[in-house]
C-alpha cells in the first residue's frame, strides 16, 4: 500500500505579508520605461527607485524611515541626460549607488546619511566605455570597487571604480542584447544569459567562455539566469508555447536539467532572487501581482514548491533586501520593496515561530559589508571567499568612516573603525539641566497663582 508524505522542511509555511500603509512609500511616479531591470535597489539605509523624469533621467534615494507621503519636489539624482535603467547600491559601502542609462554612461554616486537635500547632479565617478545604452549593473560580491556593467552594444566591462579605468572588456563572446548577469558567490565566475538564446559561465578576467549551454528554454522571450548553491545554474525563460519555466542545472552535466517545470502562460520575464542563507528562490514577474517562492536542494525534484504571495495590484520592479538589513526577532527571512505606479510597497517573509529566541537554523552566518579583497588584487588573480558575520545581535546599520574618494584610492566600506561609538554623554547631562530648569519656571509660577488668590 502507497502513502504520500509530505517533504519536511522549516520553510514550508513561510508567508508573504504587506506592511500597513502608513509604512509605505506614497506617490512616487515610477519609471515608465519598458526595460526588465528591478527598478529599484535596497540596503539597510537607502531604498533607491527610477523614478519618471523630464529631459534625462533621475531615480530617488529615500531613507527606510522617510515613509508615508513624498513631497513631489522631494530632490533626486539627476544627473544622467538619458532616461536611468538599472541601479544598484554598492555591498560594501551603503552610502554608494551606481546607476546605468541610455545616454551610454556609467555613474557613481555618494548619498549623504540622512538622504539628499537637494537635486544631486554631479556623479563622484562617471565612467565612460560603451557605445549603447547600459542596461546591467552588478558590483563584485567580494572585492573592493569592481563593478560589472552591461550594454546594449553587447558588451561586459569590468570597471576598477576608485581609478575611474575599464579594466576588462568582454566584447567577442556575446553575438546579441545580454538580458543578465549573475556572479558566483566569491566572484569568480560570471554567469550570462543572452538574447542568442544560450547561458554563458565566464572567466571574468580573461574574458573566457568556459561552459555554455545552448537553448536551455526552446522561447524566443528573455531568460535570466543566477547561480545557485554548490556551483548549480537556476534559470527561468519561456516553453516554445510562451508559458513560463524554471529549470535547475548542474554545470558538470549541462545535456540536460535537473529539473524543469512550467508556471503559467503570463508574459512578463520572471526575475529570480536566491537566498544562498536558506536555499529559497524568489520568482518575481515584471507586470505580475505574485511572488512564487520555491526551495532549492540536493533532493528530487531539486525545486520544491512552497507558496505564492498574491495581491491585487501588478508589480513594476522589484528591490530585494540584503539580508544583514532583515529584523531577526520577527524571524524575517527575506524583505522586498514592491514598486507599483506610484509608490513602493515593502514585503516580509516570515517564517511563524513561537519562540522569541535567536533562530540559528534560520539564520546562519551570512555577508556582510566587509570586501575580502581590493581590486587590483583581485584583477591580479586573488579569490576570496565573503566575509561573514553573525545576525545573532541584529545588524546595526553604520555610517561609514570616511568620504568617498577616487583616483588611486580605496571607497571605505560601511562598518566604521573600533571605537568610533557616539558618545551621549553630554547629551544627558544638558538634558538634566534643562529639565531642572523648567521645573524652577513651573514652581516659580505656581507660587505667583497661590499669591495672586490670596489676595482675590
Amino acid at each position: 500500500m502507497s502513502r504520500n508524505f509530505v517533504r519536511t522542511s522549516k520553510f514550508r509555511h513561510v508567508f508573504g505579508q504587506a506592511v500597513k500603509a502608513d509604512q509605505c512609500y506614497e506617490d512616487v511616479r515610477i519609471s515608465q520605461m519598458t526595460w526588465d531591470s528591478n527598478f529599484c535597489s535596497v540596503n539597510p539605509k537607502f531604498v533607491a527607485m527610477i523614478v519618471e523624469a523630464s529631459g534625462g533621467g533621475s531615480f530617488m534615494v529615500l531613507p527606510l524611515s522617510k515613509t508615508g507621503r513624498i513631497d513631489m519636489s522631494y530632490p533626486t539624482v539627476c544627473g544622467h541626460t538619458g532616461p536611468v535603467l538599472d541601479i544598484e547600491f554598492c555591498p560594501h559601502n551603503d552610502n554608494v549607488i551606481a546607476s546605468g542609462s541610455e545616454d551610454c554612461s556609467v555613474m557613481i554616486w555618494e548619498i549623504p546619511d540622512g538622504g539628499l537635500t537637494l537635486p544631486l547632479v554631479d556623479p563622484v565617478v562617471k565612467l565612460d566605455g560603451h557605445s549603447k545604452r547600459v542596461g546591467i549593473l552588478s558590483w563584485h560580491p567580494t572585492a573592493r570597487n569592481v563593478l560589472l556593467s552591461a550594454g546594449c552594444d553587447n558588451m561586459v566591462i569590468l570597471w576598477n571604480v576608485a581609478r575611474g579605468e575599464a579594466v576588462v572588456r568582454i566584447d567577442d563572446v556575446h553575438t546579441d542584447l545580454i538580458y543578465s548577469v549573475s556572479w558566483n558567490q566569491d566572484g569568480s565566475r560570471i554567469l550570462t544569459s543572452c538574447k542568442d538564446k544560450t547561458l554563458r559561465v565566464l572567466d571574468p578576467r580573461k574574458g573566457t567562455v568556459l561552459l555554455e549551454k545552448e537553448k536551455p528554454h526552446e522561447g524566443s522571450r528573455p531568460i535570466r539566469a543566477v547561480f545557485a548553491s554548490d556551483g548549480k545554474i537556476l534559470s527561468t525563460g519561456f516553453s516554445r508555447m510562451c508559458e513560463r519555466q524554471v529549470a535547475l542545472w548542474d554545470p558538470k552535466n549541462f545535456d540536460k536539467p535537473l529539473t524543469l517545470q512550467e508556471l503559467d502562460t503570463s508574459s512578463g520575464a520572471l526575475l529570480p532572487f536566491f537566498d544562498p542563507d536558506t536555499g529559497i528562490v524568489y520568482l518575481c514577474g515584471k507586470g505580475d501581482s505574485s511572488i512564487r517562492y520555491y526551495e532549492v536542494t540536493n533532493e528530487a525534484p531539486y525545486v520544491h514548491y512552497l507558496a505564492t504571495y498574491s495581491s491585487k495590484d501588478t508589480q513594476k520592479g522589484m528591490g530585494y533586501m540584503p539580508k544583514r538589513g532583515l529584523e531577526v526577532n520577527k524571524c524575517e527571512i527575506a524583505r522586498f520593496y514592491k514598486l507599483h505606479e506610484r509608490k513602493c510597497e515593502p514585503i516580509i517573509m516570515t517564517v511563524p515561530r513561537k519562540s522569541d529566541l535567536f533562530q540559528e537554523d534560520l539564520y546562519p552566518d551570512t555577508v556582510g559589508p566587509e570586501p575580502s579583497a581590493e581590486a587590483d588584487e583581485w584583477f591580479q588573480g586573488k579569490n576570496a571567499p565573503p566575509i561573514l558575520i553573525s545576525l545573532k545581535d541584529g545588524f546595526v546599520a553604520t555610517t561609514k568612516a570616511k568620504e568617498f574618494k577616487v583616483h588611486k584610492t580605496l571607497l571605505k566600506t560601511t562598518a566604521p573603525p573600533a571605537g568610533d561609538q557616539p558618545n551621549h554623554g553630554g547629551d544627558f547631562q544638558s538634558l538634566k539641566k534643562e529639565v531642572r530648569d523648567l521645573n524652577a519656571a513651573v514652581q516659580e509660577l505656581t507660587n505667583r497663582v497661590s499669591e495672586l488668590e490670596r489676595k482675590l
